[in-house]
């Protein structure tokens, strides 16, 4: 299996390179697992899961939430994949949520195999590209399903800007507060209008 003779398994454990069990009849017993564990790797592979993740940032987005765990429903299985939808309903700027962190957990814990999404920023408002790294040394697939089309940096950067007030500004002064409201009109005026010019 290794492609080496008798002679140099011996001189390898001889050296410490490998680990030999002996039995009683002097014969030496090797772990293919541990020798080769690229062949049982697929084997592995099977039994990590997928994991579809949905979220919204509000109560008034549940029929959204439904609509984006319909969709990763539906994909998922007409892959043939066995799955678990993980959902959230809160700001995509909270690290906190119960979701994200179950899904966290068990990227790292290698139980996952593929995660899927409906759209990057559905997973983190920022951060996301973190997630994507660590999907990625956890040999993670990551199946986004809209990517979208590409916007410009100064498009990117008004949504970022206006999500960051959203979210500060309801800290502040709570969400249904009509000073908020307003200011947080004003606000997106100015940004629709620089984004326009």
């Amino acid at each position: 299996m290794l492609g080496v003779s008798i002679t140099t398994l011996r001189r390898w454990e001889a050296a410490g390179k490998l680990v030999a069990d002996h039995t009683a009849g002097g014969h030496r017993r090797y772990d293919i697992a541990k020798l080769r564990p690229d062949l049982f790797h697929a084997e592995d592979e099977a039994d990590r899961r997928t994991i579809a993740y949905a979220r919204v940032s509000s109560h008034d987005q549940k029929d959204d939430l439904e609509r984006q765990k319909q969709v990763l429903e539906l994909y998922c299985a007409r892959q043939g994949w066995k799955f678990e939808i993980v959902a959230d309903l809160g700001s995509g700027m909270n690290y906190r949520k119960k979701g994200l962190k179950k899904l966290l957990g068990a990227i790292i814990d290698g139980s996952v195999g593929r995660l899927v999404i409906a759209h990057k920023d559905r997973l983190l408002r920022f951060g996301a590209d973190l997630v994507f790294a660590i999907c990625e040394a956890k040999n993670v697939e990551v199946v986004i399903l809209n990517q979208g089309e590409d916007t410009t940096f100064e498009e990117d950067l008004a949504k970022d800007v206006l999500e960051i007030i959203t979210v500060f500004s309801a800290r502040l002064y709570g969400s249904r507060s009509h000073k908020n409201q307003k200011l947080l009109d004003g606000v997106k005026r100015a940004v629709e209008e620089s984004a326009a010019c």
